[in-house]
Order: structure tokens, then sequence, then C-alpha cells
């Protein structure tokens, strides 16, 4: 069964220099590409001295997240392709648990590890935690994460149907890729994931998260949290995300909603004083309606194979954290 792990790196030597040499040893059942973005430093010097074992894919420019990857994947012919931020530290048998979960589970396209903090590896981490899910309104959260709030990893959590699986380590087969139409490129980065995640469901696959199968996740490493370039990537994908996703006869409802509760979010923002974290959300609505008027190559599934409306939790994930109070999974009775 043949694996591909491709890590895409823009200009992130520091990260190749101190992670590759645990993805190499903890992964023999691989072959492991590194799909250059463009990059302007030293990596490409790096892994040609350090790691002549690992393959390199090149790109004069960076195409983003989903676009870098669509460039890379293109060239790679496997049974199995792992999509892995260079970030990422494996830990033991990471790769032959999942590997064991996906062939005894065929209906499963696409599936994560378990994501745990580099910095706190007792805890889950905010990019993926144990597997996600979104709420009415397009919200995602993750089993062990909810907003800000994280959990402890106390194998409270077993492998699981879930409704997407994290892209900072993401294992889906090839041909299921393809055949939904890969990444979205439109997107860039950020819940480029979920969006894939999605449309495999629409066409009658599920999505995992591994309970024996465990990365830990530096995180924030392309842009932190609280980045007004994040903020605005974040909202205008979630809505493109749900213009794409839900069926004509919810779309317009919940995407009304979900521009009030952005607009709730913009206050909060106001009464912090971060205008540019304002100026972002405006620019993300602002260019969700280009999108929706102005952009005519827009990637969705063909009708043929668009065969189930997915469904996922039916409450709001905003009212039950800063309402209602709560902060773990568990507690919200799904």
């Amino acid at each position: 069964m043949s694996v591909a792990i491709v890590i895409l790196n823009y200009n992130g030597s520091a990260f190749l220099s101190k992670f590759l040499p645990k993805v190499i040893s903890t992964s023999p059942e691989g072959d492991i590409y590194v799909a250059d973005n463009g990059s302007t430093d030293d990596s490409i010097a790096l892994i040609t001295a350090k790691f002549p074992q690992v393959k390199l894919i090149l790109s004069t420019e960076n195409l983003g997240y989903a676009g870098g990857y669509n460039h890379a994947l293109k060239q790679i012919d496997a049974e199995y392709y792992v999509l892995m931020n260079s970030d990422i530290e494996p830990k033991e048998h990471w790769l032959s648990n999942l590997l064991t979960y996906f062939k005894a589970n065929p209906q499963v396209a696409a599936a994560q590890p378990f994501i745990l903090s580099y910095q706190e590896p007792t805890k889950f981490e905010y990019a993926g935690a144990a597997g996600g899910y979104w709420d009415r309104y397009g919200y995602a959260f993750c089993r062990g994460r909810i907003f800000d709030s994280i959990e402890t990893q106390t194998n409270q959590f077993e492998s699981a149907i879930v409704n997407w699986a994290t892209g900072a380590c993401l294992m889906v087969r090839s041909h299921v890729y393809w055949e939904v139409g890969g990444l979205d490129a439109y997107f860039f980065a950020h819940m480029e994931e979920i969006d894939l995640c999605w449309r495999m469901q629409r066409s009658g696959y599920e999505v995992a998260a591994v309970a024996t199968s465990e990365v830990l996740h530096v995180g924030g490493g392309t842009l932190a949290q609280g980045n007004p370039k994040k903020t605005y990537l974040n909202f205008r994908n979630n809505l493109i995300l749900l213009y794409k996703n839900l069926p004509l006869q919810k779309r317009t409802g919940i995407l009304f909603m979900r521009m009030l509760l952005d607009g709730l979010a913009g206050i909060q923002f106001l009464i912090k004083g971060e205008f540019n974290q304002i100026a972002a959300i405006l620019k993300a609505h602002r260019d969700f309606y280009r999108y929706v008027f102005l952009e005519n190559n827009k990637q969705n599934l063909t009708p043929a194979l668009d065969k189930k409306i997915v469904t996922s939790y039916a409450g709001s994930i905003v009212w039950d954290y800063f309402v209602r109070k709560i902060k773990r999974y568990a507690d919200l009775g799904i």
C-alpha cells in the first residue's frame, strides 16, 4: 500500500531541520516529499544536503496551502496521501496505525491522528484536536477544543467518525481526493480541509479521527492567532464554505444569521479597540460577495457526485460557549 507523506513548506527551514528526522524515523511505510512553495530561505539547500532520502517538488511561487498541495499531489502516484505541516512531530506507529484503520474502514476517505500540543504534550492542540464538527452556523470546533478552551488528553475520546479532519496532518485516499476535486485553491489557506471533508461526505464517504495515532503540533507556524490576515481568511472562507456546501433551501437563512454573528464579533473587536480586526472582517465580507457574484471558476461537486446532505451539530456553539459556559465537548451532549 503506497503512502506519500507530503510536507508543504514555505520558508520553514527551522521546522524542517527540527522535525524531519522524527518524520523519517517514525514513517518507514511512507515515501517522504517536501513540496516547496517558493521559499526564499535555505530550505531547499538544507534538504539536499542533510535529507537526501526526501524527495523535492518545487513551485516558483507561494500557491497557498490548497494550491501548493494540488500542485504537488498531481506529481505523485500513491494510494494514500498524507498532508503534513512542517511543524509536526509524529509519535511512534502513527502511520502504521492510520493504515490499519483505513484497511478496516473502506468507507473512510480521510482521517487524522489525534493532534496534541508540542508545547504541552498532555493537552490537545487547537488545530484539529480529536476530530472536528461545525455547528448550525458553520463555526468549527473539535472534540477536545471549543474556541480557545483546550482539554487535557485523558483518553476520553475513541476513534470516531467526525465531520472534518485537520489539514495539519490529514491522510486521504488519493482517488477520492481527485474524485471530489482536491482542495479548493480559492481558499488559499484556512478551512480548505473542512471544505474538502464536507465534499467527501456529500459524495457518500466518511471522515474519521484515529485515537491510536498521535502527533505533536507546534501550531501558528504560518499565521499566529490574532493576525488580521488570519482573521480575514477565516471569516471569508467560512462564508464561502457555507455557500458551497449548504443545500440551497438552507443557504440564505444560515448565511444571513452568520453575517449577523460576524457583526457581533466586529463589535467585540471595536470594544477592544482592535480596528485592524474590524477591517479584516469587512474585507472578508466584501470578498465573499466578490466570490459569489464575480468568480466564474467556483470549484464544487458535479451533480452526479452530490449524493448526500451532510449534518453536523444542530446547536449554536457560540451560544453554548459564551452563554451556557460549556467548555468541554462532553458537556455538549452530542
